[in-house]
């Protein structure tokens, strides 16, 4: 009785929920009713774009144009002139006795620098008078067998004999003579000491020897003069700007001890290898230096372009220097102003300032970028 109950149950449960079925089925849903509603998107303002109330408080400056040639200013050092250098060389061996000059002094040519005592010499003046002696002997030699010769005491052969003997002994004086003045020694003064002069003026730029110390023929140099009136200006120039740069060029040169003097320099070598690691040539200039310049000297060079550009030109003022980058404040209409990047150039008459990059002539900036910096940030 209770299964025949519970199938009844179940048979009227199914039919009575077959409507409730049929009528979902037959009704469509709307596909929109469940998406979601449409983004709504904030525009984040231009951290650049800063609005303004009262922009009529600012005054603003017109960029003007301006010709001018392409600049490239680089850094470089004021080094020797190789070709300039001369060593002072000493060719006898010794020791030295006495120094008469220092690194960094000036010297004029034939002054006497250090002087060596050298056994070269004692040796040298040795062969000498041997050179002389003989040449002496040789000679009486010659007048006995002319002597003889006229008498008919000896042959022809003989007096040839004496001759080529008296030949000799004159190549062995003049000889060894010489080999002392190479030494730096007079032959008719005997003396064991060769002094070394300088053999042109200029500045002792490297000294190798100190007092007591001991000097090799043909050795390392006592010293090096270096003539200082023409100098090299070495630039490190990179790889991205050596089309700017060719031999011939003409360059100012500015020392950074004497900002305010301005030297001409000719390029006459453009490095051939470029440093690995910072991607630059050495560029020499050749610099005529009137004193002010010495080795090691810092200085900044400007090569100029052929071609002329257009370049903006705007009050100084209106440049606002932040973390070594400069910018300016250009009116962009309706209270708002753009600060925008720029590259600025040289400075120019008036409290003018050229602009290499970022704006062009006829923006309008606002003359002073520090004030509205400033006013804004209040």
């Amino acid at each position: 009785m209770r299964g025949t109950e519970y199938r009844a149950l179940v048979i009227a449960l199914t039919f009575g929920a077959m409507p409730i079925l049929g009528g979902c089925g037959s009704d469509k849903g709307d596909p929109a009713a469940g998406a979601p509603p449409p983004a709504q998107v904030e525009r984040e303002q231009d951290g650049n774009v800063i609005q303004v109330d009262h922009p009529e408080q600012f005054s603003l400056a017109t960029a003007a144009a301006r010709n001018s040639r392409s600049e490239l200013v680089v850094t470089g050092v004021v080094a020797p002139d190789i070709s300039r250098n001369v060593p002072v060389i000493s060719l006898a061996s010794g020791r030295v006795v006495d120094i008469r000059a220092r690194l960094g002094d000036t010297v004029q040519k034939g002054q006497l620098l250090l002087s060596v005592r050298s056994g070269d010499v004692s040796g040298g003046y040795s062969d000498y008078r041997k050179a002389v002696a003989d040449e002496t002997l040789a000679n009486t030699q010659l007048d006995r067998a002319k002597g003889l010769y006229d008498h008919g005491a000896i042959s022809m052969n003989d007096l040839q004999i004496a001759q080529d003997t008296e030949d000799k002994a004159k190549v062995d004086v003049e000889t060894t003579a010489e080999h002392l003045r190479l030494l730096g020694n007079d032959p008719d003064q005997p003396n064991g000491v060769v002094e070394i002069t300088a053999p042109v003026s200029g500045v002792i730029t490297d000294q190798q020897v100190t007092n007591a110390a001991g000097v090799q023929a043909l050795g390392a140099n006592p010293f090096t003069i270096s003539d200082l009136s023409q100098v090299w200006v070495v630039c490190d120039v990179y790889e991205n700007d050596l089309a700017n740069v060719h031999l011939g060029d003409a360059a100012e040169i500015r020392l950074n001890a004497y900002p305010g003097q301005v030297f001409e320099g000719t390029v006459s070598n453009i490095g051939a290898i470029l440093d690995p690691n910072l991607r630059t040539a050495k560029v020499r200039m050749e610099v005529r230096n009137p004193g002010l310049m010495r080795l090691g000297m810092f200085v900044t060079a400007t090569f100029r372009g052929q071609k002329q550009e257009t370049h903006a030109e705007i009050p100084a003022t209106a440049i606002l220097h932040l973390h070594d980058r400069d910018w300016v404040y250009v009116a962009a209409g309706g209270g708002k102003f753009q600060k925008v990047e720029i590259a600025s150039g040289i400075m120019l008459p008036g409290n003018m300032q050229e602009v290499i990059s970022g704006i062009k002539p006829g923006d309008k900036v606002v003359q002073n970028a520090l004030v509205f910096e400033n006013t804004v940030e209040q």
